[in-house]
């Protein structure tokens, strides 16, 4: 699954969660490095996946505003149940049989607690911290089918999400480009979940569009959904590139335990 490119593209990674920037300094969506692709395995690996990659980030910043996009309501329903049930997440779901007051209450929540967020965080170097500056408040999370998404036609506002989790990869780029268009801030950054043939719908979106989508490395031959999570830490949390778990087998019990935490990814907070 891993080309031997994989392993050098983490050093690669900035050092620091998205961080409040002015408007000014903002990059356009499209800059490179901001777009990731995750090649899940196996389709039951995937939940427990984006479940656990939620426990890694509420551990390091608390209070990120994320987007979490569906194409489907019975995926919407799955995600929403599974989610639903993580204690340190505020989850909203938009439905499309929606009260108008209700989905306009759930829309201007979330805004004020991305406002929230950009207000209070602080530029927090992970690299040298073994514990960020709040982790006290829960994820502020919605979770949308492409019908859900804020219309412009009807005065909405765009979500300005900090991340935007592709739960189910669009297949079409108009798609794609909307649930960024409406949901990322312009610094934020974009996870795709991609399970088997979905690599080349992949590929053909980013050609499309004009995106650059880069494979997130994975330093671990063991296919497994934690291994999976280690992965995504090294993008999402932005920690230094850390090297194979099997580097150092006598303090490394990463790929023995199903956790999501290993004496490796210990020694890296401490050092």
């Amino acid at each position: 699954m891993r080309s031997p490119a994989a392993g050098a593209a983490g050093s690669d990674f900035p050092d620091a969660l998205p961080s409040p920037t002015s408007p000014a300094a903002t990059p356009s969506h499209s800059s490179p490095g901001r777009h990731y692709y995750l090649a899940v395995d196996r389709t039951q690996f995937k939940m427990r996946t984006l479940l656990e990659l939620l426990g890694v980030v509420a551990d390091r910043r608390g209070g990120l505003p994320i987007a979490i996009c569906v194409s489907s309501r019975d995926e919407l329903d799955a995600v929403c149940a599974a989610v639903a049930n993580l204690p340190f997440v505020s989850m909203s779901p938009l439905y499309s049989d929606q009260a108008e007051a209700e989905r306009a209450s759930i829309l201007e929540k979330f805004r004020q607690e991305t406002i929230q967020w950009n207000q209070t965080s602080k530029v927090t170097d992970i690299s040298e911290s073994s514990k960020p500056e709040s982790t006290d408040t829960k994820l502020s999370i919605i979770v949308a089918t492409d019908a859900c998404l804020p219309l412009s036609a009807m005065a909405e506002a765009p979500l300005m999400a900090r991340v935007l989790i592709n739960y189910e990869l669009p297949t079409k780029k108009e798609a794609y480009l909307r649930r960024m268009s409406t949901c990322l801030a312009a610094d934020g950054i974009v996870i795709n979940m991609v399970v088997g043939g979905e690599v080349a719908i992949l590929k053909a979106l980013e050609e499309n569009s004009g995106l650059v989508i880069a494979e997130m490395p994975i330093h671990s031959h063991k296919e497994t959904a934690s291994c999976q999570v280690m992965l995504l830490w090294n993008a999402v949390a932005y920690m230094r590139s850390a090297t194979s778990c099997h580097t150092n087998k006598e303090i490394c019990t990463f790929c023995g335990l199903d956790n999501v935490y290993c004496h490796h990814v210990s020694q890296l907070e401490k050092e």
